[in-house]
């Protein structure tokens, strides 16, 4: 039995898995990004992130949905991004992501089947290991697309967040209720 979404047909049983989400964690580059670093001649550090995905987070966050991001990488413009968006969890320069997941779960209070991950390299494997719901990009490496519960339709980078969000949205039955900015 499927389900029409924004997306196209989703088995009903996996939009029904989006309901019980709480704790939606992401990876940023390739996730959030496209997962290409810019630098400049004087060392500057450039990365595109789409209006599409500022709006679905802060519409789930909205619906009180927490958002977490934990990366491997630091970055001022990450920092500065989630800060934009009212992300509170802000995790960076953590190479064990299933620790850190595991200890912001513990903190929140939230089962494994109300926390979403998704990422796109053997790296965010660690955050699948904690999550009832582990989500990859069509982009993202095979490896961990074969671990993933879902592919999104949209490329990291280009509104593949945002899809998740909508599906939240729609499996809580509050995607006609969002409202606001993409900042």
């Amino acid at each position: 039995m499927t389900t029409t979404t924004l997306y196209g047909e989703l088995p009903t049983a996996l939009l029904a898995r989006f309901a019980d989400i709480r704790l939606l964690a992401l990876d940023v580059d390739g996730v959030f990004s496209d997962g290409r670093i810019y630098l400049g001649n004087q060392g500057e550090e450039l990365k595109a992130f789409h209006t599409l995905d500022g709006y679905g987070i802060k519409a789930i966050m909205t619906l009180g949905v927490d958002v977490a991001v934990i990366t491997g990488r630091r970055s001022s413009l990450v920092e500065q991004r989630m800060q934009a968006l009212g992300v509170r969890y802000i995790i960076q320069g953590e190479e064990d992501k299933q620790h850190a997941l595991s200890k912001l779960q513990q903190q929140l209070g939230f089962s494994a089947q109300q926390v979403a991950a998704m990422g796109d390299d053997m790296p965010d494997l660690g955050m699948f290991a904690c999550a009832g719901l582990s989500i990859s990009v069509p982009d993202g490496h095979p490896f961990v697309q074969q671990q993933a519960d879902y592919i999104t339709q949209r490329s990291g980078g280009f509104g593949a967040v945002r899809e998740i969000c909508d599906h939240i949205l729609q499996a809580q039955g509050l995607l006609d209720v969002i409202m606001g900015s993409s900042t």
